[in-house]
């Protein structure tokens, strides 16, 4: 914020920052609250991440635009660890990502995630929406399952049983609400969709209980209470978000830790994932450029500060930050406006928050999924991307909706590696020439007893192998010299040197000779480390491949010196 503020900030900056926060803060309200649900806690967790990570991250983050705050995609992680340790359970492990997310941000390896390859990131980001979508399946036809498992395919299946519980009031308000989060941004987009359908649909549940009595529907007064100052309160309590340990009273242990790190693991990962691409996208929206390091320092320390305030992971909100740019930000300022308006709520509004109906929130959550799946890229993937890339995609799908999103990530990553590695391996071409044309077409005058070796890529671990196969097999060839052209070669690693040093190897042991003709810098500085003329006698280098062909003749002492320019003698050629 410091930066942003240094540049020059006036009263016309301040007033549209507070506009925008405003709405912004508007927007926020019901979309904290239908995320804290939906993992799996009271609504008020929602909001205080909103309060207290959104405040934290505006004032010390990278991007001067981004808002903060609980997210749909935190979900698939989040539900499962609320259901198996409790609130505690899930605080005490958002605490510990935004510690992996601050030293991720101390070691500077915001630029990292930008190597996560697209199709791994669409995947799993279709993935989570589809889960989302099925957890509000239950407050959408009013169900009553029980105690839902954790995992994708059992909760269908108990939803499936439960489908003789569903009523028809509850479907009713998710069906408005769904419709006027669709048709009302048609209509008019100074009205936030989000804050005015669930308004509606909560006057609407209210005013037709109160004239048809049969008519109920679960709210979140119904649903929720707390206890404040020896009160049982319906809804949200009346109070801010106040200090107190994650952990509550309890101790934590070394083995509650380390059950909690892989969670941590994913929250910090899926964090820094979301939040830096909400704050690329908002960079192509502004024309600003974004700090991915201070990005995630920020993120690191609103995560561990929100759980001692009673909030839940928060991570950078794409829709959220979208809506603030659009609404004229132009500074962090907007962020913390957008804090207080949601604190402020609370105190104020928190009575009314009772009457919101689940119905409501859950149809509210189901746009937000349909919104994340990005339907039309996954389609657009799978229809003109290489099948490798259609492969990663599927695969990192099925694996989020199937097992976990950190499954999905780690393997997705992985296989993307291999395909990748594979596809630049493909890159790399050796050519071994016995009838003096190189692999361009240029002739060249190979005096009897000479022969020539090119390769054209980078020799690295990947490709190593099938570019010295042939080079290995031709040591036993009736020739004398073997010019080895690697002028084209940019790169090499340890397991290319060792393959070449291999090749060189079986051709000496023959009493042949080696020129390698043609190092580039790179290449040559590796062939100097590793003392490759010292070790090997018979081994020359040639700056280039006239020079090479040169030092060839002279160790075939009855050829004629070689031009590059003559014409190439007909002869059988191996490739």
């Amino acid at each position: 914020m410091r930066r942003a503020l240094a540049r020059g900030y006036h009263l016309r900056e301040f007033r549209a920052d507070v506009i925008s926060g405003v709405l912004v803060g508007i927007v926020a309200l019901p979309l904290s609250m239908a995320l804290a649900i939906a993992v799996g806690v009271a609504p008020e967790h929602g909001l205080y991440t909103a309060i207290v990570a959104g405040a934290v991250i505006a004032v010390l983050g990278g991007c001067k635009f981004q808002i903060t705050g609980p997210t749909a995609a935190f979900v698939v992680i989040l539900a499962p660890i609320a259901s198996r340790l409790g609130l505690s359970g899930l605080l005490t492990a958002g605490a510990m990502a935004g510690v992996l997310l601050l030293s991720m941000g101390l070691f500077r390896l915001g630029a990292l995630i930008r190597f996560i390859p697209y199709p791994v990131t669409t995947g799993f980001t279709s993935g989570i929406a589809t889960v989302i979508a099925a957890l509000q399946l239950k407050d959408v036809f009013g169900l009553s399952p029980g105690p839902l498992p954790d995992h994708f395919v059992e909760r269908m299946i108990a939803l499936w049983r439960a489908r003789g519980t569903a009523r028809i009031e509850d479907f009713t308000v998710a069906a408005l609400t769904f419709v006027l989060l669709l048709g009302l941004p048609k209509v008019t987009k100074r009205v936030p969709a989000p804050l005015f359908a669930i308004a509606a649909a909560s006057v609407f549940a209210a005013v037709l209980h109160r004239v048809l009595p049969w008519f109920t529907v679960a709210t979140i007064g119904s649903r929720f209470h707390s206890t404040v100052h020896g009160v049982t309160v319906s809804g949200i309590p009346r109070v801010p978000p106040l200090p107190g340990l994650p952990w509550g009273n309890a101790a934590i242990s070394f083995a509650d830790f380390r059950e909690l790190m892989s969670a941590a693991v994913a929250i910090a990962l899926l964090g820094a994932i979301e939040s830096l691409l909400s704050a690329t996208i908002a960079d192509g929206m502004t024309g600003t450029k974004h700090d991915p390091d201070a990005e995630l320092f920020a993120l690191g320390v609103g995560n561990i500060v929100a759980p001692f305030f009673g909030g839940i992971p928060a991570t950078g909100a794409l829709a959220r930050t979208a809506t603030n740019i659009r609404s004229g930000a132009r500074s962090p300022v907007s962020g913390v406006v957008h804090s207080a308006v949601v604190l402020l709520s609370v105190l104020a509004l928190a009575p009314l928050v009772a009457y919101v109906p689940m119905a409501a929130l859950a149809a509210l959550l189901l746009r937000v999924a349909w919104n994340m799946a990005e339907a039309r890229n996954f389609v657009g993937i799978a229809r003109v991307a290489p099948k490798s890339d259609v492969v990663v995609l599927v695969v990192c799908y099925l694996l989020t909706v199937v097992v976990d999103m950190v499954v999905a990530v780690s393997v997705g990553v992985v296989l993307a590696a291999f395909l990748f590695i594979r596809r630049m391996a493909e890159l790399t071409k050796s050519h071994f020439d016995l009838d003096g044309v190189s692999e361009d077409g240029e002739g060249l005058a190979l005096p009897d007893g000479i022969v020539l070796y090119e390769i054209n890529g980078p020799l690295f671990f990947g490709a190593a192998q099938s570019a010295m196969n042939s080079l290995e097999a031709s040591a036993s060839s009736p020739f004398k010299v073997l010019v080895l052209h690697l002028g084209r070669v940019s790169v090499i690693d340890a397991t290319g040197l060792a393959a070449l040093e291999n090749a060189i190897a079986g051709v000496l042991r023959r009493k042949k000779s080696v020129v390698i003709a043609g190092p580039l810098p790179e290449p040559k500085s590796i062939f100097d480390k590793a003392r490759l003329e010292h070790r090997y006698p018979g081994l020359v280098f040639a700056p280039d491949l006239d020079a090479a062909l040169e030092a060839a003749s002279k160790l075939v002492p009855e050829a004629p010196r070689p031009s590059l320019h003559a014409p190439a003698p007909a002869g059988p050629s191996v490739r």
